[in-house]
């Protein structure tokens, strides 16, 4: 019986933590800018898996 090689990566890299003393209180702000936006755009993704869940759920009740 074989395995697949791609089981045997990790899913989920690490990465590493960005540096924040060489930054400027300017360049932190925009970090944090950056931030806000990839949480945006993760919750609003989470909220679109979260439709298409409930609308499967409710299509394979019937």
């Amino acid at each position: 019986m074989g395995f697949d090689l791609d089981e045997l990566l990790p899913t989920k890299i690490p990465k590493k933590p960005v540096d924040l003393n060489g930054l400027s209180i300017s360049d932190l702000q925009d970090y944090i800018a950056a931030l806000e936006s990839e949480i945006t755009r993760a919750r609003d993704m989470i909220q679109s898996k979260q439709a298409s869940v409930v609308a499967a759920q409710a299509f394979f009740k019937k």
